[in-house]
């Protein structure tokens, strides 16, 4: 483990009654006022859109030095950026390889944001460069090439985070990527995902915090509201399709 716990120090917060955004949203309130733990290498935050899990993920990413655009550790690609409120605002207990990781050489950090939204122009913009990988994403399907970048930058113990990966992947390339962070996570690397997929989400031995208007709180898999659904429309389409197709 290299991060015990995510939290915002009280100075950081505004004075006042009246929370501005992010703040007003449950899991960052919840964030500013407990703090999140992370309990095992793998970590998913699971929710609906908007629920604030990609808000916590970026932030996240900030907070350990990782761009929020995407990209690998130590390195910034958009220089003139500012960090985000909330990536401002975020700390990080943690572990002492935990420190030494964040502290190190910028050329020795190993760690990597996938943001999903901004990947494939990000992946096409530095294919072939040093310290990435040889091929030529362009080329590829956006599946094909999110896999290109998990097992090029997905190798090393180190800090990974990851906003709805799935986006492109197929099934078979969900359970790929499954058993990627099943395997890293025992490397001794963590990995924080958003995450959508109720196949990502049964990675064995990872901690899941399901993420809502509730704010956060740990879940099982079987007990998650993503896998009751895709269990009831996966059993009985038509008990959600009349819905779509009602007048």
């Amino acid at each position: 483990m290299l991060a015990r716990r995510a939290y915002i120090p009280d100075e950081s917060l505004p004075r006042g009654s009246r929370r501005p955004w992010p703040l007003d949203v449950p899991c960052v309130a919840q964030l500013a006022d407990e703090g999140m733990t992370f309990e095992r290498p793998v970590t998913f935050l699971v929710g609906e859109n908007g629920s604030g899990k990609s808000t916590l993920v970026e932030a996240f990413a900030e907070a350990w030095g990782l761009d929020a655009q995407g990209g690998r550790a130590g390195r910034k690609y958009v220089n003139d950026r500012p960090k985000s409120v909330l990536g401002e605002m975020v700390q990080f207990d943690t572990t002492t390889l935990g420190a030494r990781h964040r502290i190190g050489p910028r050329t020795k950090r190993k760690g990597y944001f996938l943001r999903a939204e901004t990947a494939f122009g990000f992946m096409n913009a530095v294919s072939g460069m040093r310290g990435y990988w040889d091929e030529d994403t362009s080329e590829m399907s956006h599946g094909e090439g999110f896999l290109t970048v998990f097992a090029a930058m997905f190798r090393e113990p180190g800090f990974y985070l990851m906003d709805e990966p799935e986006a492109a992947l197929s099934f078979q390339s969900c359970l790929r990527l499954m058993h990627l962070m099943y395997e890293l996570g025992k490397s001794g690397a963590q990995i924080i995902c958003a995450t959508h997929s109720p196949i990502l989400a049964s990675t064995p031995d990872a901690d899941i915090i399901e993420v809502g208007e509730h704010g956060f709180r740990r879940s099982k898999w079987e007990d998650l509201a993503l896998v009751d659904h895709w269990r009831r429309y996966m059993a009985t389409p038509e008990a959600y399709l009349r819905y779509v197709t009602e007048e």
